[in-house]
């Protein structure tokens, strides 16, 4: 709140200063929460090793996740920087290497599924 307050007074005089205001503090909100999201990981392998889900799938998942808050995190700052053109390419970006990660997950469900089915 304190940063936004910052913001907003310093853009109009300083509107470098300003963005490189908003970028920092984006950094130091997302450090305090890595023992959060490094807390969430261990539960999520904990849970994958206990269910005898392949490890190959969580990380696949995770890095998925990752990407997205990755990509969403770069938009946002393009967007505070004004180039919406960039932050748009950076979203396509984003979802193309989703896409592509999640290829092998989607063969493992669509031949499951297909094994399902049972033969006539």
């Amino acid at each position: 709140m304190i940063a936004t307050f910052l913001v907003v007074l310093l853009k109009e005089h300083k509107s470098s200063v300003a963005f490189l205001l908003t970028v920092f503090v984006g950094c130091l909100i997302f450090l305090f929460l890595v023992d959060k999201i490094s807390a969430i990981l261990n539960m999520l392998q904990k849970m994958a090793a206990s269910t005898k889900i392949n490890m190959v799938y969580l990380e696949t998942i995770l890095k998925i996740i990752g990407i997205a808050y990755i990509a969403e995190f770069a938009a946002q700052i393009s967007k505070d920087a004004g180039q919406g053109a960039i932050a748009s390419k950076i979203e396509l970006g984003g979802k193309i290497i989703i896409l592509a990660l999640a290829i092998p997950i989607l063969t493992a469900i669509i031949e499951t599924v297909i094994g399902l089915i049972p033969a006539s």
